[in-house]
């Protein structure tokens, strides 16, 4: 019996034995390694800030005087899952010369206005108090937030002067607080 060799047939067995035409063989995986990772954050702070001072102008008994103080600054950075806070804000008497009663102007004729964020970081969810006067302490903003947040807003200051009040140069401090 005879068999019949062709070309294609020797070029066919060539490549099998050189392996063209046949699927790649996989290699075995090498040797791996593997690095655990750590780290920590750490606690920040909850802080407040506020210009120093602030001069509202003139004004004639009987009238106003009011104007912008801020900005004023809420920055948290105390990590926390459910990160929340209240900004209260209060203020003392103003007062002139001796301090007797018409040169005294009471807190409670100041009136706070927080008015609308004018920066944010983070996701906060701010909400700005009501306005209202400075008799007792009040609620300027507060918010809530996940992780590190910060709400900047410029409360405006109005006060409004006794008829009885004497001329001169009114002081007092009106304080901002977190917690």
């Amino acid at each position: 019996m005879y068999r019949r060799v062709t070309l294609m047939s020797v070029v066919a067995a060539a490549a099998a034995m050189v392996g063209i035409g046949a699927a790649p063989a996989v290699a075995a995986p090498g040797p791996t390694a593997t690095t655990g990772i750590t780290f920590q954050i750490t606690a920040g702070g909850l802080t407040i800030t506020a210009p120093a001072s602030v001069n509202l102008g003139s004004g004639v008994t009987g009238g106003t005087v009011s104007g912008a103080i801020g900005p004023v600054q809420v920055v948290d950075q105390r990590g926390l899952l459910v990160a929340a806070w209240t900004a209260t804000v209060s203020s003392t008497a103003y007062t002139t010369g001796g301090g007797t009663a018409p040169e005294t102007i009471a807190a409670s004729a100041a009136t706070y206005t927080p008015g609308l964020p004018t920066a944010t970081t983070g996701v906060p969810v701010p909400v700005a108090g009501l306005p209202g006067t400075l008799g007792a302490p009040r609620t300027a903003y507060t918010a809530t937030a996940v992780g590190s947040n910060s709400v900047t807003w410029n409360p405006n200051l109005s006060i409004a002067i006794p008829a009885a009040a004497v001329a001169g140069t009114y002081s007092g401090t009106v304080t901002h607080s977190v917690a």
